[in-house]
């Protein structure tokens, strides 16, 4: 966006450009949220950042009036696959607090040097603002949504010390952390246990069926879900930790923790943490977003799938539909494996066996007992756990090692083809689990699974509904043919739709789960079983050599 786009948008006071930039008062010395309720500013005294911590580091302070910290985040790092966005995706996992800017810099091949200048370049703030400012909105968060101690909010949200804690929020805020916690909308209750209680905020529309989408998939004893909540156990950097989200859904319009709900309808995403070491507080807050897509644009999203005419339908029925993430790189690239040529339920029975290897969790409670299993105790108790071909469990236990010993990393700082680069060689590893693993380690948000089975029958079912305007099913065929080679023309240049869908580029993702929407919703029948099975052998000799 240029200056004059985004000034529009906060003339508009557009609540979807909130988090994906800031706009600065030179004549107030303060910056804002797009949607801030205040007088718009002439555009001589604004100056926009693409970060708040840009803003800090020009000399602004944060508005108190719209609380440009409450904000979703911004889909950029995501969509961004150069330095700055990988860079991004690990300061929120809190990447800086662990292992220092030295850590980040070598996790991204470059020397802290070079580093800080690139960030300072693209983003306006080096690697330390970004994290202080990471840490001064997760403080904010703890505040005002929860009565932790002064003290504690100040080490869970990242900080070194009380002092540290105290100069910033004032530096950051122009407010003493008291008195930023009194701005709070309603104060919650003190809490009858540890647990914390904490609102998500995002951008609307919402579509909870990320629930279903995790529930399906979930692993007895290590999670459990529901068409409006999920819950579950997770090995953490510093200690094991459990947690839950709810959706509160349209019949309920309270805000319980008095926390800014994400949306103008009252219908919070409410995460409850049951237990964590405080010092991993950050790193699960951001991989919880990240598991529900929370920093999405979904109007954006929407409006470009919407243009092709055979996924309008379904965008109309599920709009905001959110793309699932990973709460650990690692644990993800073994369930894609293990589910890359088998159904879901299958897949899912398989790691049920495959958790017997997990240890109990230090942290139990609402019937989770167990963590998912470590790739060393895969290694060394999968073999009698797994069933299925031979080479598949191989191929696992190889991978696992790898992992176990070190000589296969990667996670969030990753790019596309780095990724690929990884794992491709790997045996058992084809295009398919590389893939869905950049979809949901990554975010990346512009992967087509071509050779999916689940995709297929997915356009299968929505061609059922694509008429043209001479009324005849699928024209020229193209929707049927999933998986041939791409057509050629394009609805652009007068051609049918591409089979590859690359009209909806870049966020073919999200094409995919409404495909796997759509296939999930058709009745199997035998004929329909018999087609899916055949193209999974397909493409299971593609995939496991």
């Amino acid at each position: 966006m240029d200056f004059w786009q985004r000034y529009r948008a906060i003339d508009a006071r557009d609540t979807r450009f909130d988090g994906q930039f800031y706009t600065a008062v030179r004549t107030t010395g303060i910056y804002c949220r797009p949607s801030c309720p205040a007088r718009t500013p002439k555009a001589e005294n604004v100056t926009f950042y693409e970060t708040s911590a840009a803003a800090h580091e020009a000399g602004y302070r944060a508005c108190k009036r719209c609380l440009p910290e409450a904000v979703p985040g911004t889909p950029a790092w995501n969509l961004r696959s150069d330095i700055a966005g990988r860079a991004m995706r690990l300061i929120n996992d809190g990447v800086i607090n662990r292992d220092g800017v030295e850590g980040l810099a070598a996790r991204l091949g470059y020397s802290s040097r070079q580093l800080n200048r690139i960030l300072s370049h693209e983003l306006g703030a080096g690697p330390l603002s970004l994290a202080r400012a990471s840490r001064a909105q997760t403080a904010r968060t703890l505040l005002v949504s929860t009565t932790m101690k002064l003290a504690d909010v100040a080490f869970a949200a990242g900080f070194s010390s009380v002092r540290q804690f105290n100069g910033t929020m004032a530096e950051v805020f122009d407010m003493t952390p008291t008195a930023l916690r009194g701005t709070a909308r309603h104060h919650p209750p003190a809490p009858a246990s540890t647990s914390l209680t904490l609102a998500l905020p995002y951008r609307e529309p919402f579509d909870p069926g990320v629930f279903s989408f995790l529930a399906v998939r979930a692993i007895p004893g290590i999670e459990a879900g529901t068409a409006s909540s999920y819950a579950r156990t997770l090995r953490l950097p510093h200690g094991d930790a459990r947690f839950s989200v709810e959706y509160a859904g349209a019949g309920n319009a309270g805000n319980r923790t008095g926390e800014y709900d994400g949306g103008p309808h009252g219908r919070p995403l409410v995460l409850t943490i049951g237990a964590v070491d405080l010092r991993d507080l950050p790193a699960l807050l951001s991989r919880v977003r990240r598991l529900f897509d929370l920093d999405a644009d979904p109007v954006a999203i929407d409006g470009a799938l919407s243009a092709d005419p055979r996924l309008s339908a379904s965008v109309a029925a599920a709009p905001g539909i959110r793309l699932p993430g990973a709460l650990d790189p690692q644990e993800l690239l073994v369930r894609a494996m293990v589910g890359q040529q088998i159904t879901v339920a299958a897949a899912r029975t398989a790691l049920t066996q495959l958790a017997a290897a997990g240890s109990p969790s230090a942290a139990p409670g609402d019937g989770l007992s167990r963590l998912f299993p470590s790739p060393a105790q895969i290694a060394e108790a999968g073999a009698g756990l797994l069933r299925g071909p031979q080479r598949r469990t191989e191929s696992l236990l190889a991978v696992a090692t790898a992992l176990a010993e070190g000589t296969l990393d990667f996670g969030y700082g990753d790019d596309l083809p780095g990724l690929s680069a990884k794992l491709l060689p790997l045996p058992g590893v084809g295009p398919w689990t590389v893939g869905y693993t950049a979809m949901r380690v990554l975010g990346a948000p512009d992967v087509f699974l071509a050779n999916d089975a689940a995709v297929r029958n997915g356009i299968r079912a929505l061609a059922a509904e694509f008429r043209d305007p001479g009324g005849s099913a699928d024209p020229g065929g193209v929707a049927l043919r999933a998986g041939a080679a791409p057509a050629t023309g394009t609805r652009e240049s007068g051609g049918a739709p591409s089979s590859d869908f690359r009209e909806a580029s870049p966020w073919r993702s999200y094409a995919t789960m409404h495909l796997w929407r759509a296939a999930a919703a058709v009745p199997r029948t035998s004929t329909a079983r018999r087609g899916a099975d055949s193209e999974r052998s397909s493409a299971m000799k593609e995939t496991v050599q």
